[in-house]
């Protein structure tokens, strides 16, 4: 069945298709009520966050629109040292819609939030003309524990800096199949909850976190750097990228540090919690590639340092226009 602008209605149409497919994957006791606003429980502290998720294709290898907006939503809570909760699926839907897919991705996005650990609370669904395409908004809140505070100001001289795995495997996975490349790389797309509470349950001190997304690993780098007025050195030699993404960059003149991820994160902890912190990414789901690629100092603040394998040093400089393709 296709879309057709009648799902749009508020009608009879409407309630079929949210019945049918969103209901059907989503259901728990809060969404079930079907009330103009969810109550939940609260807590004294919450972190709260939107996004829009606009990518093309649909389906890519490793993952889907659906299972891409929640990892995305759900990192960004987890990236400010909050504990997820609850989250809202709003969809705007183009006439000509297949439903078989929107059932596809509508599963992936109930999995995912399964595994995340947070229930889809709200949601909202409007059709607009076009050509079958499906643009995703998800809202997610998480409580903040007390004592917790993780922010890229926080940065110190001495603190180790980590990131969790390979980097470039969405941004090349996305334009792959735009290209019609045959490889084997595959999306990242992941949620990052057991990685977080391992390093938390470990009482690791997470002075920054990040998830490595739009801009990549250099410019949350810069982001780290500007907001602490510290200099982030990192070495090359020890930055994660697969051989498939090196080769895929070399093909295309592209530079890992700049490629987008949707299941990798950064972590800047004190030196004497980087090894428990790299032991629970290595031994946490999705964080087998897991390493530490630098250190933060004052030699030069509110500046990015690389030092590469020959013995130089070069200046990382943060995204400049836009980086191809639209990854989310």
């Amino acid at each position: 069945m296709k879309i057709t602008m009648a799902h749009g209605s508020g009608g009879r149409s409407t309630s079929e298709l949210i019945g049918s497919i969103f209901g059907k994957y989503f259901s728990n006791p809060v969404l079930d009520k079907m009330e103009d606003a969810s109550v939940v429980e609260g807590s004294g502290r919450i972190a709260i966050t939107t996004d829009s998720f606009v990518v093309t294709p649909l389906f890519f290898p490793g993952g889907n629109i659906g299972r891409l907006s929640v990892c995305g939503t759900v990192n960004d809570l987890l990236m400010s040292g909050a504990v997820p909760k609850y989250i809202t699926f709003g969809v705007i839907l183009e006439e000509g819609c297949d439903t078989e897919d929107l059932e596809k991705i509508v599963a992936s996005a109930a999995e995912t939030a399964k595994e995340a650990g947070v229930i889809v609370v709200a949601g909202d669904t409007k059709v607009v003309e076009g050509n079958g395409g499906m643009y995703i908004n998800t809202t997610g809140v998480g409580f903040v524990p007390e004592g917790m505070d993780v922010s890229a100001s926080n940065c110190q001289a001495g603190d180790v800096i980590l990131v969790s795995g390979h980097l470039g495997d969405h941004h090349a996975a996305i334009l792959s199949t735009r290209m019609e490349i045959s490889n084997s790389i595959e999306s990242d797309n992941a949620p990052l909850r057991e990685m977080v509470d391992a390093m938390k349950a470990a009482g690791v001190r997470l002075h920054a976190m990040r998830d490595v997304t739009r801009g990549g690993l250099g410019t949350v780098l810069h982001e780290f750097a500007q907001s602490s007025k510290a200099c982030m050195e990192i070495r090359e030699k020890d930055l994660p990228v697969s051989p498939e993404v090196k080769g895929f960059c070399g093909l295309l003149g592209l530079d890992p540090l700049y490629m987008g991820n949707e299941g990798k994160m950064l972590a800047v902890v004190p030196a004497e919690d980087a090894e428990t912190a790299l032991s629970c990414m290595k031994n946490s789901r999705y964080g087998e590639n897991a390493g530490i690629i630098g250190e933060v100092s004052h030699e030069k603040d509110g500046s990015v340092l690389c030092h590469t394998p020959i013995g130089g040093v070069r200046i990382v400089s943060e995204l400049i226009g836009e980086g191809l393709p639209r990854i989310c």
